[in-house]
């Protein structure tokens, strides 16, 4: 597949958070369920521009979000519910990472990822990001564990 990355739309931000939705444990990710998640991404104001709609032909197929800091990059991402757990994985982090570095070259990048989602985790981990601290954290209105990743870029600024 070959990705596009464009601007985050209004009207992609509420396809996404409307109409995707996962199934079994993973309907944790489905927006609807953190209303503070939902309002920020819904808002264009606070979806600035680091939110992406990643596009494969005219198909959006999921999104990043780059938030920058200080010679690092914190990063979010999302695949259409459909497209997931079938070997997609690598192709769109990798995608995304080199989009990310591209962009933004920073020298590190983080994610957080809840420690049930070990799906996740074994890309992550397949693609450099090494685990860096666990915490907890509130959303979807319980307390669950997260582990913050870090993925070293060889970016030198």
């Amino acid at each position: 597949m070959t990705y596009t990355y464009l601007p985050l739309t209004q009207h992609q931000a509420e396809q996404i958070a409307y109409d995707w939705q996962y199934e079994g444990d993973f309907a944790f990710y489905d927006m609807p369920n953190d209303q503070e998640d939902l309002a920020e991404f819904l808002d264009p104001d606070k979806r600035k521009e680091h939110y992406y709609a990643v596009m494969d032909g005219t198909q959006l197929i999921g999104f990043f979000v780059f938030e920058p800091g200080q010679g690092s990059l914190e990063l979010a991402l999302g695949m259409r519910p459909d497209l997931t757990g079938r070997g997609n994985g690598t192709a769109f982090l990798e995608s995304g990472l080199a989009f990310a570095i591209k962009q933004y070259q920073p020298r590190h990048i983080e994610l957080a990822v809840a420690t049930f989602n070990e799906r996740a985790i074994r890309l992550y981990t397949k693609s450099g990001f090494e685990p860096i601290e666990r915490f907890q954290q509130e959303t979807n209105g319980e307390s669950f564990e997260f582990v913050k990743m870090r993925l070293h870029t060889g970016v030198m600024k």
